[in-house]
């Protein structure tokens, strides 16, 4: 299974390097060195590229066109000339102009006298249109990039300070959500939940009732619960099943699917697919004309590992959730949480601010409908369980095999 990550976000860092080759090396090592930096960020240097048969200007124009951020760093020179009279520094700022691309200029010291009058053009023709930051020292600039990066982060949804699925889908419409599933969670509710809109209720008033509406857009939690294709704007909220006849992950993969649609029908085709594969026994008839059947693993503990991990992953990673049916084991995989970053230990920008909290709209209103918002606490999931084992599978594994992490549910040993 490939593991979680990231599309790194680009960044283009353009500058004179002989004047800058300090400032350059110091934020290569920073962007590449720091955690949160490194997970969301790839950083080019022309330098660092190996010789290539290829004309220097095509090529550092090719990575503006490529990269999703431009890092302009201006100071007294202005560097070498074309037969047009136009720097590398200069051309490369009207290329991500023109491409509209994300910029960040940073301009070095204050005396303005003392820079090449070209150079003095240029920063004029940034600060028209541009916020830039003055510094002297390179780790005034690299504090700076980090926050104005932070900020970027913030900005495209990468990272929040509230709940990703409180935020709005800025895609996304009413027209986007189908008014038939929405109906079947108000009359699910209304039999299960004592919910209390009337069951003719309209599409409206459920998005009212559930908060789903920020400043009359849908929420992100609203697509991944409703919409009639959630993937089309929430890429990474499918959810891939597999299903391996060993005890680790090992090709060939006798059994791989990926399923697209809502938090509920995620869940359901998930289910269908561990179920499909696991053990079921049917008993006699003393009791009734019909025959009682178990699963190896009981269905409400399938349920509740899939549920939990599909409601509280982190929605803002490129990764998937993951449904891994071993012969030992059912292991429920969601993306790890990306941290915050004003909490990140030796950061230049540190502040206050707390992680999302776990109880998200999404959690909570595919517990309120699936009726699984109470699974974690009844006993009867929990019977057959040893200390952080989680539910075994009705069957014999070595004594010896090593106790998996929390999000496991073991096949029983048949020992309690």
């Amino acid at each position: 299974m490939p593991p979680f990550a990231l599309t790194p976000v680009r960044i283009f860092i353009s500058s004179v390097q002989k004047e800058f080759a300090g400032e350059r090396a110091a934020l290569r090592d920073y962007l590449r060195g720091d955690a949160l930096m490194r997970r969301f960020f790839e950083v080019f240097l022309f330098e660092d590229v190996p010789a290539a048969d290829r004309r220097t200007d095509d090529l550092y124009l090719d990575e503006v066109r490529r990269c999703d951020i431009y890092v302009g760093l201006f100071g007294n020179d202005y560097g070498s000339e074309n037969a047009g009279g136009l720097s590398p520094t200069e051309r490369e700022f009207d290329l991500a102009t023109a491409e509209g691309k994300y910029r960040l200029i940073y301009v070095r010291g204050t005396d303005d006298a003392a820079r090449h009058p070209k150079m003095r053009a240029l920063i004029g023709r940034a600060e028209a249109g541009l916020i830039r930051k003055r510094f002297n020292a390179p780790s005034e600039l690299v504090a700076g990039l980090y926050a104005a990066l932070v900020e970027y982060l913030e900005e495209k949804q990468l990272i929040r300070s509230g709940p990703f699925d409180a935020a709005p889908c800025m895609k996304a419409t009413p027209g986007d959500l189908d008014p038939d599933r929405m109906a079947w969670f108000i009359r699910t509710a209304r039999a299960t939940r004592r919910f209390p809109l009337a069951g003719d209720a309209s599409p409206h008033d459920l998005l009212e009732h559930l908060n789903l509406l920020d400043d009359g857009k849908v929420t992100n939690a609203a697509v991944l619960l409703f919409g009639k294709q959630p993937q089309r704007y929430l890429i990474s909220s499918e959810i891939k099943c597999a299903h391996f006849h060993g005890t680790e992950v090992a090709k060939p993969i006798p059994s791989y699917q990926v399923y697209k649609g809502t938090v509920f029908d995620l869940v359901d085709a998930a289910v269908d697919f561990v179920l499909s594969k696991i053990a079921l026994s049917v008993g006699t008839r003393e009791a009734g004309p019909q025959a009682p059947v178990r699963y190896e693993i009981p269905k409400e503990a399938v349920a509740e590992a899939i549920v939990n991990a599909v409601a509280h992953r982190d929605y803002t990673s490129n990764g998937s959730v993951q449904v891994m049916l071993f012969a030992d084991r059912l292991e429920p995989r969601h993306p790890p949480a990306v941290p915050d970053p004003r909490k990140t230990p030796g950061g230049p920008w540190l502040g206050a601010g707390e992680p999302p909290p776990r109880r998200t709209d999404v959690s909570r209103w595919l517990h309120r409908a699936d009726g699984h918002g109470d699974a974690g606490h009844d006993p009867a999931l929990h019977r057959g369980r040893s200390a952080g084992a989680g539910v075994r599978r009705q069957r014999r594994v070595p004594d010896d095999h090593p106790p998996g992490p929390e999000q496991r549910c073991r096949r029983n040993s048949g020992r309690n």
